[in-house]
């Protein structure tokens, strides 16, 4: 991985997502990589990022997203040796970017919890 950390979104980017029809299906690939401790509540990352997904599950819910994966990868099979691998990954599905537009938008989206746990990471936008 590089030295350099990614915990916020890329405005440019979202900007240009977010001019997409909003009918469209989108899966997101998560890319994480979790802090060993978490100063603000002493837990470690792993364990803040479940807080983070038990308190988003009724938000996933309501943007009708489906988690499609979250495991941990276990071996390079195609790439370099010594590079570092993720400590998860986690694919949602989306049925529509309006409902993920809708999700991280909301009052009361956990987001601070998700950043709060992760010491990398990387959000990418595929398309079913």
């Amino acid at each position: 991985m590089s030295n350099e950390i990614f915990l916020e979104i890329n405005q440019k980017q979202f900007k240009a997502f977010t001019q997409l029809p909003e009918d469209t299906p989108v899966v997101m690939l998560n890319l994480l990589k979790f802090k060993d401790r978490v100063t603000e509540t002493g837990l470690s990352g792993a364990e803040s990022y479940k807080e983070y997904m038990r308190q988003a599950a009724p938000f996933f819910a309501k943007a009708d997203a489906e988690i499609l994966f979250l495991g941990k990868p276990q071996t390079m099979l195609i790439g370099p040796e010594d590079e570092d691998l993720w400590d998860k990954v986690l694919i949602i599905k989306y049925n529509t970017i309006s409902g993920f537009l809708g999700m991280v938008q909301a009052e009361g989206y956990p987001s601070h919890l998700r950043a709060q746990a992760l010491e990398d990471s990387r959000l990418i936008h595929c398309k079913p």
